[in-house]
């Protein structure tokens, strides 16, 4: 997966805005005004960023190098996805779909 192809994915779903409230280079998704899903254009190493439950975020951290605390975010509810050619697109577009699920639910 690449920015494209994550901003395609995000952009698919019912009611999706994207933005960039924070500066240039940090480009959000968000559901019903609340954002699902972040990430950083000018970083070396493709990453974004994603909304999980807190046990499912340990979880994930625990069983995967690429799964990181949420960079700059609340580390409870947000896991950093390192894009680095170790988890399958199947399982990012899982992260995706299960943050954008948490979200628009609320």
């Amino acid at each position: 997966m690449n920015i494209e192809q994550l901003r395609d994915y995000c952009l698919s779903k019912s009611g999706v805005e994207e933005s960039f409230p924070f500066d240039a280079d940090t480009l959000v998704f968000k559901v019903r005004g609340k954002i699902f899903c972040l990430t950083n254009l000018s970083n070396d190493v493709f990453s974004f960023s994603v909304k999980c439950n807190p046990e499912y975020a340990i979880e994930l951290r625990e069983q995967y190098l690429a799964v990181q605390p949420g960079y700059h975010l609340n580390k409870k509810h947000w896991n950093t996805i390192l894009v680095d050619g170790t988890l399958f697109d199947s399982m990012l577009h899982r992260f995706v779909d299960d943050s954008y699920d948490l979200v628009s639910k609320k």
